[in-house]
């Protein structure tokens, strides 16, 4: 592996190899593939400079067993995930371990883009982490007690039924704290979600 900044990608899917292929290359990104995670693990170092694009199903080892053997192994690649069967209990695990973004299939160009940037500058700068970030704690201090249940029980991955029973509240109820939630706290998806709460825990 190269001490050069690189995108690594590691697929199971050769088509999918090939067009972030030609679109890594078309955006002047180096580039490297590798079809199981085994593979990836024997060629990997801890030199190697840049990102990861990591497919979390794959056979034999798994994306998110990759990504949590990476850590073990101290790497300091900064991991995107993508998938195509995305839901919160993975979005949660890939970011336990430090995922910089989780990303959907079909991929979306900017989106993609956007995110192997913000990886590279991640690896680039290397900040370290010192607990939750000012701005963040403002907008989580915005919340009402009963916003703060919700969020807690979204990002442990409890489906709004399971949410409404356990709080003794209305689907519908769960709903619009879980939209206030996503409102104050300045994120799109679950995912953001998951990976803000998680990126900004004290201890």
């Amino acid at each position: 592996m190269s001490a050069t900044p690189t995108v690594y990608i590691v697929d199971d899917d050769a088509a999918v190899r090939d067009a972030l292929g030609l679109l890594l290359s078309l955006h002047g990104y180096r580039s490297a593939f590798f079809s199981d995670a085994e593979s990836f693990l024997r060629a990997w170092n801890p030199d190697a400079a840049g990102c990861l694009l990591l497919d979390i199903r794959m056979p034999g080892m798994d994306g998110l067993a990759l990504q949590k053997k990476l850590v073990e192994l101290g790497s300091r690649l900064p991991v995107l995930i993508i998938t195509g069967h995305g839901d919160v209990h993975s979005a949660r695990e890939a970011f336990r371990s430090q995922a910089v973004d989780f990303l959907e299939k079909p991929l979306q160009e900017a989106q993609l883009v956007s995110a192997i940037e913000e990886a590279l500058a991640r690896a680039a700068a290397r900040p370290q982490g010192g607990g939750a970030s000012p701005d963040y704690l403002k907008r989580r201090a915005s919340l009402t007690p009963r916003e703060g249940e919700v969020m807690e029980l979204v990002v442990a991955g409890r489906h709004n039924r399971e949410i409404a029973a356990e709080l003794g509240i209305s689907v519908r109820t769960v709903e619009v704290h879980k939209s206030r939630v996503m409102e104050k706290l300045q994120v799109e998806s679950i995912a953001d979600l998951v990976r803000q709460h998680l990126q900004n825990q004290v201890g």
